[in-house]
């Protein structure tokens, strides 16, 4: 499998350190539109003299450019490792290549012009299901939403449907962490930009009687007790991919996403809001034109830096309560914790990028297989759950799941 990774960040460079262990990996081209910051992703994964690791220069807004080093590249799938807002170009400069796509988060939303909590507009995807049919009368995969959440979320859902439920009543992707970082009052461990936009977005919520709607940012605060010593955290709803794609392939009643944010986290994205400093449009500084939240993010330490100032762990899970293959009541909690020590000392990225990473290096080899085949626009859970499970263990990245009761571990 010859793979295309389109930007060289945090998620993006711990890919190429994960998947170049992988024998089924035949090159990886690690493209930014920084040359040095691709060269620095192959370095950082111990370098390669054969040419197996590439590092080149591309700019991810341009289609064009897109698929003209795809096609240099002799590449079978673009990996997207950019922020959404470059979905577009990297999405149909794949399709324009002949290749197959994976990204880790869908093209953004727009909020309903008129009634932005309670109805939704333009929602997150949308743009990319409508080019579903194209995709499929070309042979071509999208595989959409294949990080960890959403991704792993997806899959667990998948699984929890197949061998543990016979009615789901809700699912709940629920994300929490203990992880502290040292030397720094405010420091997200992803992507700010991302993290403005979907914690500051109308959450979507779905529900079998009235489709998918919205509400607002950080409503419906409830406890969550996460595994493995974590604890109770307070959650959130934020907008989040899961909620989108599970409803299209698995039956369910109910599907919300929470953050455990934290109160002060809450409390900096709120400010940034009364000041207006989520915005993404361009505003004139002496005589400059610059985004708000671009200036933020570019105040605020790079997440894929912080790894050595990091202790803790990282938890992504999926909450499900219905009933069981028994008919009786049954709540669990399917969920993948990354130690920020263990990811620093393996692979030399810290817990959240590589716990992201991690999971398209996974799909990536099941399509190489052909295990996952499927052809248009797809979500995770369209695709069988076992194998995925099955094969994150083997790369010694152990998923768990538990009784719960209540949210809480029983």
């Amino acid at each position: 499998m010859r793979v295309l990774v389109v930007g060289s960040g945090g998620v993006g460079s711990a890919f190429v350190a994960i998947a170049e262990r992988r024998e089924v990996y035949e090159q990886i081209t690690v493209a930014d539109i920084d040359i040095s910051k691709a060269e620095s992703a192959v370095a950082s994964a111990g370098g390669d003299a054969s040419g197996r690791l590439v590092a080149a220069s591309v700019d991810a807004s341009s289609r064009e450019a897109i698929t003209a080093l795809a096609r240099s590249a002799n590449a079978d799938v673009i990996l997207n490792a950019c922020d959404p807002r470059f979905n577009p170009p990297i999405f149909f400069g794949a399709f324009d290549a002949g290749c197959n796509y994976v990204d880790m988060a869908m093209n953004l939303s727009t909020p309903h012009h008129a009634d932005p909590y309670n109805k939704t507009g333009i929602r997150l995807g949308d743009g990319q299901f409508a080019e579903h049919p194209t995709w499929k009368n070309r042979g071509l995969m999208a595989l959409v939403g294949m990080g960890v959440e959403p991704g792993f979320s997806d899959v667990a859902a998948r699984y929890a449907a197949d061998e543990l439920f016979s009615h789901i009543d809700e699912i709940g992707v629920r994300d929490g962490a203990d992880l502290v970082v040292d030397g720094h009052d405010f420091a997200p461990t992803f992507s700010i930009w991302t993290t403005i936009e979907e914690c500051l977005n109308p959450p979507v919520i779905y529900e079998r009687e009235r489709g998918w709607f919205t509400t607002e940012p950080f409503s419906e605060p409830e406890l969550f007790t996460f595994p493995e010593g974590i604890g109770e955290i307070q959650c959130v709803n934020v907008e989040h991919e899961e909620v989108i794609l599970m409803p299209r392939w698995i039956d369910v009643d109910r599907v919300t996403f929470k953050y455990g944010l934290g109160e002060e986290f809450i409390a900096v994205l709120k400010t940034l809001q009364k000041l207006d400093l989520d915005s993404k449009e361009t505003v004139d500084v002496n005589g400059v034109r610059v985004s708000p939240r671009d200036v933020v993010a570019a105040l605020l330490p790079d997440p894929a830096t912080l790894g050595d100032k990091m202790t803790g762990r990282t938890c992504a899970g999926t909450w499900v309560r219905g009933r069981g293959k028994d008919g009786a009541p049954r709540e669990v909690y399917v969920y993948h914790i990354v130690d920020n020590a263990q990811s620093m000392r393996e692979f030399g990225h810290q817990a959240v990028v590589a716990q992201t990473a991690v999971m398209p290096a996974v799909a990536i080899e099941l399509m190489a297989s052909g295990v996952w085949a499927d052809v248009g626009v797809v979500g995770p859970e369209a695709l069988p759950a076992r194998p995925f499970l099955d094969l994150l263990d083997d790369y010694g990245s152990v998923w768990e799941w538990a009784e719960y009761q209540d949210r809480k571990p029983v």
